[in-house]
């Protein structure tokens, strides 16, 4: 298939596909005669495969060190060991950013209970304080 089908069955744009390809997540497409690109019928599998991954959070050489020249050859057991791997960065980021939002709440609380005529340079110092201690600084 031609760049612009690829393009219009996967929803990537046309020069995200030769992004890829040019970085080695594709395979090099074939030139017809008239110069244009002949990709593979799975060629539309590896673009999805790609997406998805990225949107799991897998960075592009991330995707390259997994993604099999050939789609039947895939390494299960490194496979395997990736993606427990990026699920546990998951999970460490959620605790950070439960971290983060706790604090975010606790500050809103403090600044809604700051009285009127309170310094807000002194307050500031007091409620970093609390934050620094939450986080365990």
């Amino acid at each position: 298939m031609k760049i612009g089908e690829l393009a219009r069955l996967s929803g990537v744009a046309a020069s995200r596909i030769r992004f890829y390809e040019a970085s080695g997540l594709l395979q090099p497409a074939q030139r017809q005669a008239n110069g244009y690109r002949e990709y593979a019928p799975e060629t539309l599998t590896r673009l999805e495969i790609i997406l998805r991954a990225q949107n799991a959070g897998f960075s592009l050489d991330e995707i390259r060190a997994i993604l099999p020249t050939h789609l039947n050859d895939w390494p299960r057991e490194k496979l395997i060991e990736v993606l427990r791997r990026k699920a546990g960065e998951i999970e460490l980021l959620e605790q950070r950013l439960a971290g983060t939002r706790r604090d975010l709440l606790a500050l809103a609380h403090d600044i809604e209970n700051l009285a009127d005529d309170e310094d807000c340079s002194g307050h500031a110092r007091h409620v970093l304080g609390q934050m620094d201690q939450r986080s365990g600084r």
